[in-house]
Parts: structure tokens; sequence; C-alpha cells
């Protein structure tokens, strides 16, 4: 009876039979789970993500280093989901063993279940996140650039010009090019010593199409949030400050290419940018005294803060520029060398930038330039006859002029007291007059028709120009040389000069042309007197650039494409004080910009 307990009823031998199937599949699973531990210090298999990381190191588009980093990196995340198969193949194993019947003895591991949807789940997103760090940095994806490549930009543009000017056949041809004769050792002024006269510009003879260029290429860099840095390479014919265009031809010579622009700005604090170096004009202005050519070198200042209700805001320069030191080693062949002379410009600007409404904005500034020590000084007497190296105030000479200021001669030259009559004088002229300017700029923006019609005005004021103080500085043996009236007099009381400047312009259309089909026309008019700026900086078109000039001019532009735009203008300008100087200039160009 005892045996016969023991012996299972009918029913109970299925149960036995699933029971028993069910320990030998467990059996299988943890065999195979074994001997796949067993084989852990193998070399797993290579994923997808693993082939994909060494092709991009092959191809290049991944640098070595970092591409070696996340191979590993790869390798490991491979190993390490390989062996969470393991613990889930034994979890399943231990399951159906516990559901056969088997229990685990002490010392076993208990590895608990991880469900296939669970393990998926642990793949993508892992997958993701190497996926998105890949994009962000920009090493995975082939049709991706480097992160430090986004923070640099490369701009440039391009201008074909067609140029012809014209000038009136009674024109005077007695108009010096002073700036040649401050060249080289001077002019000698001697009747007596040289007959030849000095460098004289062209003033009657017509210059009909002329080919011109213009090429900016500029590179600028984001180096953070607020700092960047730049450098611009631009064309030219030579080293003048206020154009960059190159006259073609010479030959189908090569071309010059000038360092323009080299820069580092920093902003401290949002409302406040500092840049240093050589860098583009950090004021609002017009060419009237500044052509849009010029840069500045030095350090400048620049704020710009709105305020509470963000259609007004405030915005300021300040600027410290220096304009030219004297040489180092000036005499070059004497033992007693100059003191060091520095020539500067001090400029402070504030404004304001008001939007009135959706069709109205109002923008204006106030600006004040104080060009420290560039005016002439008459020298101490020099006796260049006994091999003077130089006279006292050679430096006092402008490194660049145009045309139109009231000019003095430098040189107090001794005479030879064995040969007066026959003793050479060499003479280099400086600006007679002082300039401290007050600068006035206002603009327009307001909607007619449909289209943009914006209207500037600019008035400058030299108040420091003063005629009584002009003569005083050329002093008795020094004379002014230029802007008399057209008498021929040379007296004080011929002499024509004055210290304002405006100018009024009116822009109908896209202030600048960018998609196709963008235009605008414009005319305005400029009056110039000879001492209101000093004239090395102003736009070098209007008149041939300078001052003493007085003028109107008509333009207009169309844009045939992005980016791609035809202008043409039309200058005329004639002489305020003097002897007749009329100048027409017509232009014809196309522009690009990338």
């Amino acid at each position: 009876m005892n045996h016969l307990q023991n012996i299972p009823s009918r029913g109970a031998l299925p149960t036995l039979r699933k029971c028993a199937l069910a320990a030998a599949v467990a059996s299988a699973f943890v065999f195979a789970a074994t001997g796949a531990a067993a084989q852990s210090g193998a070399a797993p298999a290579e994923t997808a993500m693993v082939k994909l990381i060494r092709g991009l190191i092959q191809s290049g588009t991944l640098a070595k280093d970092v591409g070696e980093a996340l191979l590993a990196q790869a390798q490991t995340e491979a190993l390490a989901a390989q062996q969470t198969q393991r613990m889930a193949a034994s979890a399943t194993a231990a399951s159906a063993a516990t559901a056969g019947g088997l229990r685990l003895e002490a010392g076993d591991v208990r590895v608990p279940y991880i469900s296939q949807t669970v393990r998926e789940q642990i793949r993508d997103e892992v997958k993701a996140q190497v996926m998105a760090q890949a994009k962000d940095e920009g090493w995975a994806a082939p049709n991706e650039t480097p992160e430090w490549s986004k923070r640099i930009r490369v701009e440039g543009d391009v201008r074909v010009r067609n140029e012809s000017r014209g000038y009136a056949s009674n024109n005077s041809n007695i108009e010096v090019n002073w700036s040649e004769l401050n060249k080289g050792s001077g002019y000698d002024v001697n009747p007596n010593t040289n007959l030849s006269l000095p460098s004289i510009l062209n003033t009657q003879k017509d210059r009909r199409n002329l080919f011109r260029a213009r090429a900016r290429l500029g590179v600028f860099a984001d180096l953070s949030e607020n700092t960047k840095a730049g450098v611009r390479l631009a064309s030219g014919s030579d080293e003048s400050p206020v154009s960059t265009t190159q006259t073609l031809g010479g030959g189908l010579s090569k071309k010059s290419v000038w360092l323009d622009q080299m820069w580092i700005s920093h902003k401290p604090v949002d409302w406040l940018t500092v840049t240093g170096g050589r860098f583009g004009n950090p004021f609002m202005s017009s060419d009237v005294l500044f052509s849009n050519d010029l840069n500045f070198d030095g350090i400048a200042a620049q704020f710009d803060k709105k305020l509470g209700n963000k259609d007004l805001s405030l915005f300021g320069t300040l600027g410290l520029i220096p304009l030219e030191y004297s040489s180092d080693n000036s005499p070059s062949r004497s033992q007693d060398k100059m003191k060091s002379e520095n020539k500067w410009l001090f400029g402070a600007q504030i404004g304001a930038d008001w939007k009135i409404n959706d069709d109205n904005r109002v923008r204006g500034a106030l600006a004040y330039y104080n060009f420290r020590n560039i005016s002439g000084q008459v020298s101490q007497p020099c006796a260049l006859y006994a091999g003077a190296d130089g006279c006292s105030t050679d430096w006092s000479r402008p490194a660049f002029m145009q045309k139109g200021n009231t000019l003095m001669l430098l040189r107090d030259i001794s005479l030879d007291p064995l040969n007066p009559a026959g003793t050479p004088q060499p003479q280099y002229v400086g600006l007679a007059s002082r300039f401290r300017l007050i600068d006035l700029n206002l603009r327009w923006d307001t909607a007619v028709a449909g289209n943009n019609l914006r209207l500037d005005a600019n008035f400058v004021k030299n108040t420091a120009y003063d005629a009584k103080d002009i003569w005083s500085r050329a002093g008795t043996r020094g004379a002014i040389v230029n802007n008399f009236g057209p008498g021929g007099g040379t007296s004080q009381s011929d002499f024509k000069s004055g210290g304002n400047a405006y100018q009024i312009q009116a822009t109908y259309g896209k202030p600048a042309p960018a998609a196709r089909g963008d235009w605008n026309v414009l005319a305005g008019y400029k009056r110039i007197e000879p001492d209101a700026m000093p004239d090395g900086y102003n736009d070098s078109t209007f008149h041939g650039g300078g001052t003493n000039a007085r003028g109107y001019f008509l333009g207009g532009s169309y844009a045939i494409d992005k980016n791609m735009w035809f202008t043409g203008r039309w200058i005329s300008a004639k002489e305020v004080y003097g002897p007749p100087l009329s100048i027409d200039t017509l232009q014809l160009e196309f522009n690009a910009r990338f």
C-alpha cells in the first residue's frame, strides 16, 4: 500500500511529463549560457556601429584619434550587449527550471530576466545618444563639417567698372599735384636753380572707358560668443586709404593685393564692443567726410543699448586713431635725432535710432573729431646747402593728400652767404588749417507708394577754421601756396576758403539690392569748402577726391540676380573757390557679393 501511494495517478502523468520536458529545456539553456560564458574572452563580433566608425576612419572623414576613442567605446558597448544577452538567456533558463520544479542551490547566481522589449529599448537609446553626439559635433555625418569650421565664415565681393571722366575746356591747367610734390627730396622753388614745373594734374583732357575692378576677400571667426576676429585682403593701385579700385590694363600685368583689415573685437557686456587693429568705419558718417573704402587703425569702443520700449535705442563710439608716427631714425644721417611726433584722430559720437512705426524710422548722430598735430609747422632755419639732413618740421607734411586744403611751405631754408641767389630751396608743403570737426548725420526711412524712401543729410563744420590763424601759422618766411581767387593775386586779401560742408541725398527703392528684381534710384548734392576737413580721407570719385568741391550726383541700381546688381552713377562737380575746375564722371558697374 505504501508503494502504491507513491505511484502517480493517471491524471498526474501528463504533469510529470511537462515537468521533465521543462527541466530538459532549462538544462539546455543553462548549458548554452555556460558555454557562452566560457568564450567571453573572445573578441565580440563587429556590430554595424563598429563597422561604420572603421569606415569613417579609413575614409578620412573622422580624425584618427577621435575615431579610435569612439571605436573603443562602441566595442565596449557591443561586448556589454552580448553579456546582457547571455544574462537574459540564463534568466530564461532559470525561469524555465523553476517552472519545471528545479531549485537553485546555495551559491548559484540568480539572474533577473530582461525581456526582449527592454533589450531593444536599451539598444535604441544608446544608438540615439551616440548619433546625436555625432551630429552635434559633426564627426560622423559625411555631409556635415567639423564644429570649428562653423565658427569661421568667408565673405567677399567683386566689382567691375567702366569709368569715364570729362573735363571742361576752360579749366585751369596749373593745378599742382601737391601729394607728388611732397615725395622725394622736395621741389626746388628757387627759379634761379630750377626752371621745371612741379607735377601738374590733368584738368583738360578727357579720360574715356577706363576699365577698373575691385576685389575684397575676408575671413572672419567667432572665437566665442563674445570674441571675434577678422582679416581681409583687397585690391588697389597704390597704398591710398580711400580707394581699393585697381585700374586694369598695364600690359596685362598681375594686380596688387593689400592687407585691408586685421582686427579683434570683444564684448565685455551685451551693449559694448571694443575693437582693435585695422577695422571698418565705426562711426555713422557719409562719404563727405570718410570714404566708403576707408578703414581705421587703432582702437574703438562702440555701445548700443535698447531702451525700455525697444523701439528706441542709443548708440555711440569712442575712437583713438593713430594717423602717423614720425620716423624713429630721423634725421637718418645725423647723430642728433628728433623727438617723437605723432598725429592722432580722437573721435566721439552719440546717436539714437527710433522706430516710430512699421513705415517710419529715424536715425541720427552727432560726432566730434579732433585731428591732433596734423597741421604744418614752419621749421627752424636749416642750412641744406651745408649738408643738413632735412629740416626740423619735415615730419609735419601729410602722409597722404588728395586736393583742396589750404597749404603752406614748411621749410625755413638758410641761404648760402657766398651764393644766396643760387641756393637751391627744396620745399615741402603742409596743411595750413587746424581741424576740430562737428559732424551731424540724419537719416529718415519711410514708405512711399509701397517702396522705401530714404532721406539723408550731413553737415560738417570745422570749428578750428580761422583765416587769420592760417596766415599767422605760415609765418614771415612761410607762404600760403593755394586757394586764391581767379584773379591771380597771392595776398591775404585774395585768399578764398571756408570751413563748412554739407550733403543731402534721397534714395527710393531698396537701399542695398540683394534679391533679384531689387532696385533703387538716388539723387543728391554736395558742397565742401576747402578747409572743412582734411582732404585725404573722403570720397575719391566726387571731383577727383578731396575738398573745395560742389555739385550733384544721380544714380541707380538693379539686381539682375541674387547678390548681383548693376549700378550706374553720374557725378557733376566743380570748384567752390579759385580757378575753374569742372569734372564730370560716369560710372557703370557690375557688383557681386558672396
